[in-house]
């Protein structure tokens, strides 16, 4: 579904993505991970068209994305799940989740409203506070909200950037439950994502990055893979 192969990028002369290569296959959920600053958030933000590569290929279902403004790109059905959730502050949560049906604008009322719906069934507290500003929710219903946002568009492949950083761990387990359920739902997921032993439990596959390169690859249910992984993260 998602191909990378030999993709750079530059920020002014800095060389941050040194030619990174891997796939996410449909209905995988893969993980990348690595430490700060070695190039996971910067991989995410050029598949999305946040960033355009300086030499590489991209492909998303044979489609090609270097050239494609970010609205194109999540239109075809790449839903970004960014680091810092971007809920709007001053919206009701219905409002920002009414923001994710400009993915896919073409829709029907009747196909939206069924869409709300299934969100508010699948976050019960949500639906509770969907009169609330986004400001008065708590850092887990925002991320909540972040992702369900994205889900509304329907999209194939789901970019999610570090969606447990600072939760308290009844959430975290909230959201690794959500990917597994996503997985099983046929979406395709990469992930970015600092919780690395919980992380592997939902992911099929896994690569490793270090100084904007990957350095390994493997299967995240294989113990020797697992253990070969851990051991380049040191963690």
């Amino acid at each position: 579904m998602l191909e990378l192969r030999d993709v750079h990028v530059h920020y002014g002369l800095s060389h941050v993505l040194q030619g990174v290569t891997l796939t996410v296959g449909q209905g995988e959920v893969v993980g990348l991970f690595g430490r700060n600053g070695v190039g996971k958030t910067t991989v995410i933000k050029t598949i999305a068209g946040w960033l355009k590569p300086s030499a590489g290929v991209i492909r998303f279902a044979g489609d090609a994305l270097g050239e494609l403004a970010p609205d194109r790109i999540c239109r075809l059905g790449i839903g970004l799940v960014p680091e810092d959730r971007r809920v709007f502050p001053g919206l009701s949560v219905d409002e920002n989740l009414r923001l994710g049906f400009l993915q896919s604008p073409h829709r029907g009322k009747s196909v939206m409203a069924a869409s709300l719906a299934g969100v508010y069934e699948r976050f019960p507290r949500l639906a509770e506070r969907r009169r609330q500003p986004g400001k008065t929710l708590s850092g887990g219903e925002q991320q909540m909200l972040a992702i369900s946002r994205v889900l509304v568009g329907e999209p194939r492949l789901l970019l999610i950037d570090e969606p447990t950083e600072g939760l308290a761990p009844m959430v975290v387990e909230e959201i690794f439950t959500l990917i597994a359920t996503l997985q099983a739902e046929g979406i395709s997921v990469l992930l970015v994502e600092q919780h690395v032993h919980r992380a592997l439990d939902v992911c099929t596959r896994c690569y490793a990055m270090a100084r904007g390169q990957v350095v390994f690859e493997g299967m995240a249910a294989d113990a020797a893979d697992r253990h070969a992984l851990l051991a380049r993260l040191a963690v």
